[in-house]
């Protein structure tokens, strides 16, 4: 989760006047608010820094802010995180942030070193110096490296953390980036290695063809010591199409390349590519591949598929697909409390996550005279589990365990033998004595059972008054886990908050039936979901609305926008975070295109009609109440547009209600481009909602009204 806190709030309802156009207290028409789409725009830019400056001068005057950012930077930076590792070759490779290394390091470790935690670490690039020296605001995107050697690798570098990146070939034996190497100026492009002297480019350059969504439209061969112009198209998908790509999956010492067509976000066509041809695959599109595992394809299905239920581990010997035959059998099915939640693939064996009521246990699959044969992993299943990495040409893993309360472990595990050594277990960010976590399960409006998780004081008073954050997501086959608080933890629950993550339909939680359920025309159900474990949490007494917020960020951050426009009433604070919120134009805006499998299209007449009904920007009025919303977005996101919380923002200023606004000028969709940054958002975010909620009672005493 990925994952998203004197002067009083409530002292003073601001109504502000947008600022930047002539004065839009008459406006009516949305088209009206489309000059806050210009996302570098002076005008937008101004009206930001306006209520930029407004927000941090009366959350910065809050007589806790200074101390809250002080420990969330204090926890953001400690040296004693756990170096989450990538195993290649003969080491382990992390990328680090800290207080001296704001923007981070990439470095490495040999593999005895790392799973012993004594680490001797070989700094790779240091992207301070790196953005100091081009005089560029770098955020370290990830990179690729050519096995088996490891010598060669691809890094990902953005400005202010956009999607839009850079690519470098950089020299792992030389430290250094390869004069004339592969490079890429800035795009949504994507390179992978076919060998040393040739990758595949899916090219979203300027002056290339891209699909209605921003990203590449073909895929090509590139050469070394060519340009990418020079590059050979070898496919193609259609403008429609969300993007096509490449997939390079290793096998033992054989590469199987596989172009995808991905012509929605739950879609694609896979083809094979050898020898200059394409074959397509005889599988359907909305099938998920998984690895390739001892010339099995491994691949996860989202409709009922040869007799296997949805959400089920399937495989296919490749060789077989490519001439058109389909033998599927089964490696693994859930019940009806379990999802599959990941795959590993090593040398030996395939490992699958799975989810039961929100929890996680790992399986390890053995391929025996065509048969697979499970067992159980050793590893704690009241809290999430976490694939670190899985090395392909070895049975070495990382992975992770944590739950609310329990501060991330890291294991290293012999994959062959099943022993685990413990690498090292976080440190206690939060003083969890006298918690505890429950599951509760809510009746939504059509009956279904939505589970959610609740941590607060075992001695918690049920009266009505406890502070409560209510957090969700509910989208896109996204699964909403138990992971260790630590900020919230700290600034939340060590203050006596009560903290609650719903799993609501729209997820992925209870695999792709919970998460169909609230597509397109059904989205209303996740909104109703939602709202229903809010009335389930004031019907037993945990809260009152008074007491009551909720939080969420981009899909998340529509559910925010959904639902405070239709149940006021239930809250008292909204933290919405780069939502999307005009949905009668979502569409139209950066990689909007993309979403319409999700949400529908407002171009059909149809579909626009139930997009109507829920759409925040569109459903705002007059004549009703809201809380205070927080908005919360980043001028640099090129996923979610900002015009999107700006617009918001704008109408509901038109309309004098009250609300905050702040848009970090860099940060990409996670509105952070470092951990100060952060550090930053958290602060306002958990001073703004102490202001709104009310301090937390002592036991069996109420608290005072906001």
């Amino acid at each position: 989760m990925n994952f998203w806190k004197g002067v009083t709030l409530g002292a003073l309802l601001i109504t502000p006047h947008v600022e930047g156009k002539p004065a839009m207290t008459a406006a009516k028409n949305d088209s009206d608010y489309q000059w806050l789409e210009e996302v570098e725009g002076k005008e937008a830019l101004d009206w930001v820094r306006k209520q930029n400056t407004r927000t941090l001068d009366k959350l910065h005057a809050h007589k806790d802010f200074k101390s809250f950012k002080a420990q969330a930077l204090e926890i953001l930076e400690a040296k004693d995180k756990i170096a989450d590792g990538r195993i290649q070759g003969d080491y382990v490779y992390n990328f680090w942030q800290d207080a001296e290394h704001v923007r981070g390091i990439w470095r490495r470790t040999s593999w005895d070193a790392y799973k012993n935690n004594k680490p001797q670490w070989e700094v790779l690039l240091d992207v301070d110096a790196l953005a100091k020296k081009e005089g560029k605001s770098f955020v370290f995107g990830g990179s690729d490296c050519l096995r088996p050697q490891y010598e060669r690798c691809l890094l990902v570098l953005s400005e202010g953390g956009s999607d839009a990146a850079q690519v470098r070939e950089f020299d792992l034996t030389k430290k250094e980036f390869v004069k004339d190497g592969f490079q890429l100026p800035a795009s949504k492009s994507r390179l992978e290695w076919l060998n040393m002297d040739t990758v595949f480019l899916a090219d979203a350059l300027e002056g290339t063809p891209k699909t209605d969504s921003g990203y590449p439209m073909q895929v090509k061969i590139w050469k070394r010591g060519t340009p990418p112009s020079a590059a050979t198209k070898v496919f193609e998908g259609q403008k429609a199409d969300v993007s096509v790509s490449s997939l390079v999956l290793h096998d033992g010492k054989d590469n199987h390349v596989l172009m995808v067509r991905a012509d929605t976000f739950f879609t694609a066509e896979v083809s094979v590519y050898k020898d200059g041809k394409i074959t397509r695959l005889p599988l359907p599109t909305d099938v998920d591949v998984k690895g390739i595992f001892q010339g099995q394809l491994l691949f996860a299905n989202r409709t009922k598929l040869a007799g296997f239920e949805p959400g089920s581990l399937l495989t296919a010997p490749l060789n077989e697909l490519v001439q058109g035959k389909t033998p599927i059998a089964l490696v693994y099915g859930p019940t009806a409390t379990q999802a599959l939640d990941g795959v590993g693939v090593s040398k030996d064996y395939v490992y699958v996550a799975l989810l039961d009521n929100v929890r996680n246990k790992v399986l390890r699959f053995e391929l025996k005279d065509k048969k697979w044969a499970s067992q159980l992993l050793p590893l704690d299943d009241k809290g999430t589990i976490n694939f670190r990495s899985v090395d392909e040409d070895s049975n070495r893993i990382l992975l992770s365990y944590e739950d609310f309360l329990t501060p991330t472990s890291l294991y290293a595990m012999d994959g062959a033998t099943m022993q685990k050594q413990l690498v090292m277990q976080l440190p206690a960010r939060f003083k969890a004595d006298g918690l505890e976590i429950r599951q509760e399960f809510a009746s939504s409006t059509d009956g279904t059972k939505i589970p959610y998780f609740l941590i607060h004081r075992k001695d918690l008073a049920m009266n009505g008054q406890n502070p409560t954050l209510l957090y969700a997501y509910g989208g896109f086959e996204v699964s909403m886990q138990p992971s260790y608080l630590t900020v919230a933890g700290k600034l939340w629950l060590e203050r006596g908050g009560v903290y609650v993550l719903a799993n609501i339909r729209g997820g992925g939680e209870f695999g792709p039936t919970w998460h169909q359920a609230a597509l397109k025309e059904n989205r209303q159900k996740a909104f109703d979901d939602f709202s229903s474990v809010a009335k389930d949490l004031i019907a037993k007494k945990v809260t009152t609305p008074a007491h009551l917020g909720i939080q969420g960020g981009s899909n998340g951050g529509l559910l925010m926008g959904a639902t405070f426009t239709q149940n006021p009433e239930l809250f008292n604070a909204v933290v919405c975070q780069v939502p999307l919120l005009d949905m009668m134009r979502f569409h139209r805006l950066l990689a909007g295109a993309s979403w319409m499998a999700e949400y529908g299209n407002p171009d059909d007449p149809k579909q626009a009609s139930y997009i109507a009904k829920y759409s925040p920007f569109q459903n705002l009025k007059a004549d009703k109440k809201y809380p205070e919303v927080f908005f919360m977005t980043s001028t640099k996101d090129d996923r979610v547009h900002p015009g999107h919380a700006r617009k918001m923002a704008a109408r509901m200023a038109d309309l004098k209600k009250p609300f905050l606004y702040f848009e970090n000028i860099e940060g990409g969709h996670s509105a952070s481009a470092n951990l100060q940054q952060l550090a930053e958002r958290q602060a306002l975010s958990f001073v703004y909602l102490w202001e709104k909620l009310g301090p937390a009672p002592a036991t069996g005493k109420p608290a005072a009204a906001p």
